[in-house]
Formats: C-alpha cells, sequence, structure tokens
C-alpha cells in the first residue's frame, strides 16, 4: 500500500517543478570577505546583485549553497553563519549541488542559470583554516542572472 501511494505521488508531480524557499540573501561589498544577510536584493540581467562585490560580466555572478548542507555542517562544529562561505543565496529544500551547468531557477521575475558547481578553495580561506574543511568545492553552486528582479528572503525559488 504505501508503495503505490508513493508511486501515486510521484505520478502526479512528474513534470512539474520541484520547490525550496530562500532563507538568506548575502552580500558584501569587497572579494574575499564573508558577506552579511540582507533582506532583500535587486538583481540585474547580465550583471548579478546590485552593491555585491562579485556582480560583473563573468559566469559566477551568484553563489548558493543549500540552507541543510549548512545545517549538516554546523552540526559536524562547523560554526557558521548565513554569509561565512561567501554565498549570495542560502536556499532550503532543493538538491542545488546536484543542478548541472545549464538549469535554470526561478524566484518570481528573477531567472537564474547555473554555470558552475562547486570551486576551488582558495588556500587562506577563512572556514578551512579555522574548521579545517569547506563545503563551498562540493556543494555550492554558481549562476548567471538571465532576467532581474526583487528577491526577499523567504521568497520561493523553483527549479524550472
Amino acid at each position: 500500500m504505501l508503495y503505490s501511494f508513493a508511486v501515486h505521488i510521484r505520478r502526479q508531480t512528474k513534470g512539474t517543478s520541484a520547490m525550496g524557499k530562500i532563507t538568506a540573501i548575502c552580500i558584501s561589498e569587497k572579494r574575499g570577505t564573508a558577506k552579511h544577510p540582507a533582506d532583500s536584493a535587486v538583481f540585474t540581467a547580465g550583471h548579478g546583485i546590485e552593491g555585491d562585490a562579485h556582480a560583473g560580466n563573468w559566469h559566477r555572478q551568484v553563489s548558493m549553497l543549500s540552507y541543510e548542507d549548512i545545517e549538516e555542517f554546523n552540526r559536524m562544529g562547523g560554526g557558521v553563519a548565513d554569509g561565512d562561505f561567501g554565498e549570495n543565496l542560502v536556499v532550503s529544500g532543493l538538491e542545488l549541488s546536484e543542478l548541472a551547468p545549464g538549469s535554470r531557477l526561478v524566484s518570481g521575475t528573477v531567472v537564474l542559470e547555473v554555470t558552475q558547481r562547486g570551486k576551488e578553495c582558495h588556500n587562506d580561506c577563512e572556514i578551512k583554516k579555522r574548521v579545517g574543511r569547506c563545503i563551498m568545492p562540493e556543494n555550492g553552486i554558481f549562476a548567471r542572472v538571465l532576467h532581474g528582479g526583487t528577491v526577499r528572503k523567504g521568497d520561493k525559488i523553483s527549479i524550472e
């Protein structure tokens, strides 16, 4: 009975977007520093987040980590807060690290295209120094902004 219910649910949701929630938005004015939380951010197509040091005409305009990955890291003694990994968006309910380049995420009018999974952790990473490990290389994703708009903490985000 349980198996047939699970199959029924999968069939009902097949072809629909996975839905998550933005739990934090973080920006920094200078590269190489931890980002600080903000209630909202303006995303500009082809540029990134207004006021963020990583905005510009390149493939890593927006960085993202999953809330669940950060929580697991903290359960292992990480002691990090939103923005400490340099991430712009913290998203719950989506397996971000499994998204392939070319995947699209939508929140309101904002459309992001995944351009890269993970990145090499630089040698002077504060978290790696403090904890001995950083999750951005394995779990982080990067995107460029295809369509702009404003995103607020608590907004829904889906995989297109």
